[in-house]
């Protein structure tokens, strides 16, 4: 007689990349949760630099490149005390090289900050409160915290897209900071300091704790997890604006 077969009380789940991505956004507990089984991370930030690269170019396109190393320039105190030949010169240089470093920092950047970032918070989150989460769901985490960027992203790709280039803020494409609403002339440190506050960075922040809280649920709950994350953006942020105050 033939025997039944039974099935497996654990049925392999089917990774499915691109809903999570959807996923990440819109039902981020489930989605999180399901990462923590099998984790996944380079769809996120393959898009990321994309919508990056997709930037980049489309400002080249419209060709904002020299109005807005004119601005950087005559925000600079050093080089405005340069003679007017050498500025020239300064220009030239940033004309000629500042493209294909913002298309290398495309490409790289999400890659290499994702790497960064997923290293500190697992080491925060495994030394400081016990969990013991591996580096690949550490990573998976952090590449699809920063979901948000999909949005941004397409919105930076609009805005570069209808507006006149020359008013273009490569740093501040879609009006999220407090940063934003201050003058190109006030003190870098507080234009440092009030682009830290961000909707698009908070809602990262928010995902980040989902994310941690979901694949250890035992060691870490949503509030203690955004406890831990917000004290490192808050030293972060010192960090930042300190260093913006003493070398401008």
């Amino acid at each position: 007689m033939a025997s039944a077969t039974i099935p497996s009380a654990e049925t392999p789940e089917t990774v499915n990349s691109v809903s999570r991505i959807f996923g990440a956004l819109f039902s981020p507990k489930a989605t999180f949760e399901s990462i923590a089984r099998r984790p996944t991370w380079f769809l996120p930030l393959l898009i990321l630099s994309l919508l990056a690269l997709g930037v980049v170019g489309l400002f080249s396109h419209r060709g904002g490149w020299p109005s807005f190393f004119e601005k950087q320039m005559a925000t600079n105190t050093r080089i405005q005390q340069m003679p007017a030949d050498q500025q020239q010169r300064v220009l030239e240089a940033q004309l000629k090289y500042g493209p294909p470093v913002a298309y290398a920092e495309a490409v790289i950047i999400p890659f290499v900050g994702a790497l960064i970032i997923a290293a500190i918070l697992l080491g925060a989150f495994n030394g400081l409160t016990g969990t013991k989460l591996g580096f690949k769901t550490s990573l998976g985490i952090v590449a699809h915290a920063w979901m948000p960027g999909l949005i941004s992203g397409l919105l930076g790709i609009l805005v570069v897209a209808v507006k006149d280039p020359s008013t273009v803020d490569l740093q501040n494409i879609v009006v999220s900071n407090a940063g934003a609403f201050v003058s190109s002339d006030s003190a870098k440190w507080l234009i440092a300091l009030l682009g830290s506050f961000d909707l698009f960075s908070f809602w990262v922040m928010i995902l980040l704790a989902m994310g941690y809280s979901a694949a250890a649920p035992k060691k870490l709950s949503f509030g203690k997890a955004f406890a831990w994350i917000l004290a490192m953006w808050f030293a972060y942020v010192v960090v930042k604006v300190g260093l913006t105050a003493a070398f401008s």
